[in-house]
């Protein structure tokens, strides 16, 4: 003798295990959803937690109104980048708020970064064939700082390397240190704070900027707040790469 089943039963069966998989599609959209929205909250609060004082902004209110200047913080790499393993207070910004691109105006480390905080060091020599060299130009007014600054002449008429070998030659003799007219000039500088600093970015395929920056203020966490100004603006650098 044939069992056989009613058409309606596997109708059924066949629409309620349909209900069952769409609502697991759903279930699993919906924490997407939740994911993106937390993503964006998260991205809300770091920004918050990454921008400098209202009073920071209302004391140098004049001087940004200035084109091609601005206010920012940077935060202690061994503090906040979640590369760093034994941190318990990691950002998910990349490099922890650590690291600003002047002309991307962004904390993302990445391409176009031009500074970084880390152990009360500025940092301006990241990876690759990129390099940098800063000085300290000591207790001036930002305000009073310009490429014809004699301790800043150096950087404003330097030509950027045009070959790999050349560029890491480059890296290699700022890492070390190097004095002209009485300045030394650096991948590093120890940040102090009520100092002027003037850097040299270059970047290949990216950006090559001259700035100047002042320590403003240093927070408890050990972050310090930085006023800037681009000086100048050079063509963007290619590296003639060896084959």
């Amino acid at each position: 003798m044939r069992f056989t089943f009613p058409a309606t039963i596997f109708v059924a069966f066949f629409l309620g295990l349909s209900i069952i998989v769409s609502a697991q599609t759903e279930s699993r959209d919906q924490v997407l959803n939740q994911i993106e929205a937390k993503r964006a909250e998260l991205a809300a609060l770091e920004k918050s937690f990454l921008e400098p004082s209202a009073d920071d902004y209302a004391a140098y209110a004049e001087f940004l109104k200035q084109p091609d200047t601005g206010l920012t913080r940077l935060l202690p790499r061994e503090t906040y980048d979640d590369d760093v393993k034994s941190n318990k207070k990691s950002l998910t910004t990349r490099g922890g708020g650590a690291y600003y691109s002047f002309t991307r105006r962004t904390h993302e480390y990445g391409w176009g970064t031009q500074i970084g905080l880390e152990q009360n060091e500025f940092n301006v020599s990241f990876a690759g064939a990129d390099y940098g060299m800063i000085t300290n130009l000591g207790d001036v007014p930002l305000e009073a700082v310009t490429s014809e600054n004699p301790a800043i002449k150096f950087l404003a008429s330097y030509s950027a390397a045009e070959e790999e070998p050349q560029a890491r030659s480059e890296y290699r003799r700022f890492a070390s240190g190097e004095t002209i007219g009485g300045t030394i000039y650096k991948t590093r500088a120890q940040a102090r704070l009520n100092r002027t600093y003037a850097l040299r970015g270059i970047h290949y395929s990216d950006s090559d900027v001259l700035v100047a920056f002042r320590i403003i203020r240093k927070d408890d966490d050990d972050s310090v707040i930085i006023l800037w100004k681009l000086l100048k603006k050079y063509p963007k650098p290619e590296l003639a790469r060896n084959n």
